[in-house]
């Protein structure tokens, strides 16, 4: 056997270890919704394989260039822009976009940077990974840097943040041991310049690395472990930065406080972080509300529709306003907003009505869904610096909450639990309220029921549940310690197992009064910071609307309530029933969930819309198909480059073989005592031409006769071309 200068991989092999090169890439992808505020990750994992098989099929750079980028621009319009992907105002806002975070990078405001610009960049990394990992395994093939970086990624995210990463890790072995045995191959393969014709057609030599790749990890899997031999390092390196250590199974990361927008995933233990938000001129103190969200998953919370924004015009706002019943004061509130805060959206008390902001051109845009209201200018999200709130402060009557039936014109949207709820949380509920025969006294009832049973608030050493573990069930029974978040979202699911409608909310407390009668007005000074972002609950009532109440230990709703006096009522009791405030001052805090990328807490909801979605398959499918269709032509069109810039040995036994695959497709099958001359003799009695003699001839020559020298000429790349298109017909 002749030896080559050098051996052409086939395509379908250099095909798979690609595609293990992005399943590797993919691992590092997954997590990334889990950990951050990042949204529909899946349509960056649709870029990742829309980059990849570009790069596979390694077309002109300037065409992938141009595909690429429209892929980046089409999806950051459907994420992010209300305009045509055509229009005028869609190149205006981009424009726009880009130059004031240039203008943010250039002062070092990495907080100001907007969600349109991270998406971008994150884009172009998943772009530059396409080329990256192309280089590394299918021209280099040095596969084990990249496996063992996957490796200490995904096993850090394990210990370090609510990541499971069990089936990741496992995941990982077999793609990456099966990526090392093939990159090994096929390095032999050119080492030795191996005829790879042979190795194309009769592939089993790679089934015994599958194999033994599986059996190894089914081993794995299966085979009994010890126990962990080395304590967990977690609680050690919060001991050493911290100063606190936390024992404990299932415990989280130690994260700071501070308002975030991701819930879908609670628990965990935090650290309090004291950067003042806003201060607020007011005479009382007050609960500022920033959203709702209504559907529990048994992890955390996620709104269940995408929210429709509705411009207030004038800053006149129109959401949930109170029933007749409700005697309402009217008060006054100034917020304004320390520099380094980022929550483009309004901060407000119950009863908001009109708001004048500091900057004019300001709009509001108000989610009725969840009571989230956008600040804007000139459709781009922005902090206002100040601004000034006209609200009605309302007296909840106690007489007509107690009368309410179970509400008519509500839907099951704030009375669902999700099937997997234990049963045992509904009928708790149940014992709870079994001597009370009103909505009212049942709600009171549960409310009251934290402040003792051993329930204990703390923010360090808290919990989070395991994949088989419900979040309220977990602190129910098993842990009775955390914050806000276990308190409130589980009074929100006990009260729907009675079908008593209740939502889950945050937003901030009053925080910390500094000083009295500040203004002529008679206002008190309130400072406001990141530790007193805090979550409660909301029940509804007919005749009422929506009452908060509270249920975490230390804490007091500032409500009014009106009573008949000739009833008694136990909001009378309340300093009674409601434990002593913990030592420390006030501590409000949010999920720990929420606030696990501080550099983004303010990270908007992506709106991808169906039709964006379904473009995006289309043009994708459409791809597949032309590229399908056309698939000799392309590879037609590769080959005959590859002839014309290369002219080599190797490059010709790879056009050869094509013209072999492409007979066999048409029926012309060698047989095996068949020599090439003998098969080339009858392909050339089929056409009626000598090309597959002189090819073959050439090939020969090459192959036995030792000729490196030899080159592909003209003649040759015509004679091939010109049986090819006898062959395609």
């Amino acid at each position: 056997m002749s030896k080559l200068n050098k051996t052409n991989i086939p395509f379908i092999y250099t095909s798979i270890l690609y595609l293990a090169g992005l399943l590797l890439f993919l691992e590092w992808l997954y997590p990334v919704e889990e950990v951050t505020d990042t949204a529909f990750i899946g349509i960056f994992i649709i870029y990742a394989f829309f980059c990849f098989f570009i790069s596979l099929l390694q077309v002109k750079w300037w065409l992938s260039f141009i595909l690429k980028g429209f892929g980046i621009f089409f999806i950051l319009n459907g994420l992010y822009s209300t305009n045509s992907f055509w229009s005028k105002l869609w190149i205006q806002e981009f424009y726009t976009d880009i130059i004031y975070n240039i203008e943010s990078l250039l002062a070092r405001q990495w907080f100001d940077l907007s969600n349109m610009f991270r998406s971008l960049l994150f884009l172009f990394i998943i772009w530059l990974m396409s080329y990256l990992i192309f280089y590394w395994f299918v021209q280099v093939k040095r596969v084990m840097v990249f496996s063992v970086l996957t490796f200490v990624y995904i096993t850090l995210l394990d210990t370090f943040t609510v990541y499971n990463a069990d089936w990741a890790i496992l995941r990982t072995f077999i793609i990456a041991f099966l990526a090392l045995g093939l990159a090994n191959v096929l390095k032999e393969i050119q080492k030795e310049n191996l005829q790879t014709y042979r190795l194309s057609a009769k592939p089993l030599w790679i089934l015994p690395l599958i194999m033994i790749v599986l059996f190894s990890s089914m081993v794995g899997y299966a085979a009994p472990k010890l126990e962990p031999q080395w304590a967990d390092p977690v609680p050690y390196l919060e001991g050493v930065f911290n100063g606190n250590g936390i024992g404990g199974n299932g415990v989280g990361t130690v994260q700071k406080v501070g308002y975030g927008e991701n819930d879908s995933r609670l628990g965990g233990s935090f650290v309090q972080d004291y950067t003042p938000v806003f201060q607020a001129y007011m005479k009382e103190d007050s609960y500022f509300r920033v959203e709702s969200k209504d559907y529990y998953t048994g992890k955390g919370w996620v709104n269940s529709d995408r929210g429709d924004y509705v411009e207030q015009a004038n800053g006149d706002i129109t959401f949930e306003t109170f029933s007749p019943n409700i005697e309402t004061e009217e008060q006054h509130v100034r917020l304004e907003f320390d520099g380094r805060a980022f929550i483009p959206k309004l901060i407000y008390p119950y009863g908001t009505k009109h708001v004048v902001p500091s900057n004019e051109n300001a709009s509001f845009m108000l989610d009725e869904q969840s009571g989230e209201i956008k600040t804007q200018v000139d459709d781009r999200e922005i902090v206002l610096a100040n601004y000034e709130i006209s609200f009605d402060k309302p007296t909840y009557p106690i007489d007509l909450m107690r009368k309410s039936e179970t509400p008519t014109e509500l839907d099951n949207q704030y009375t669902r639990v999700p099937p997997s709820l234990p049963d045992r949380v509904g009928e708790l509920a149940a014992e709870i309220t079994s001597g009370y025969d009103n909505q009212y006294d049942k709600v009171r009832a549960i409310e009251r029921y934290f402040s003792g049973n051993g329930f204990v608030y703390q923010i360090s050493n808290v919990a989070v549940p395991s994949e088989n573990q419900d979040y309220v069930d977990q602190f129910l029974f098993d842990t009775k310690v955390g914050y806000c978040d276990n308190f409130s979202t589980s009074m929100v699911v006990m009260l729907r197992t009675l079908d008593i409608p209740a939502r889950w909310v945050k937003g901030f407390t009053s925080g910390e009064k500094v000083q009295d009668n500040v203004n002529e007005e008679g206002d008190n000074l309130y400072q406001v910071t990141n530790a007193n972002a805090h979550s409660w609950v909301e029940v509804y009532f007919e005749g009422v609307g929506w009452v908060p109440f509270e249920p975490t230990q230390g804490f007091n709703v500032p409500n009014s309530y009106s009573v008949d006096t000739s009833e008694e009522d136990d909001v009378l009791d309340a300093p009674e029933v409601t434990p002593p405030a913990p030592e420390h001052p006030e501590i409000p805090e949010q999920e720990a969930a929420d606030a696990f990328n501080p550099s983004d807490s303010s990270q908007t909801k992506l709106e991808f819309t169906k039709v964006h979605g379904i473009i995006l398959g289309v043009v994708l499918l459409i791809l597949v198909g032309l590229l399908i269709w056309k698939r000799h032509q392309l590879r037609i069109y590769l080959l005959e480059r590859k002839m014309q810039k290369r002219k080599d040995a190797a490059t010709y036994q790879d056009a050869y073989h094509y013209v072999l695959k492409l007979l066999k497709n048409k029926g012309f099958q060698k047989e095996p005592d068949q020599t090439l001359r003998e098969y080339a003799t009858r392909i050339d009695s089929w056409y009626g031409s000598d090309e597959m003699g002189r090819l073959t001839a050439d090939y020969e020559r090459l192959i036995y006769q030792n000729n490196l020298s030899t080159i592909v000429d003209d003649e040759l790349s015509n004679l091939w071309k010109n049986l090819i298109k006898r062959i395609l017909g």
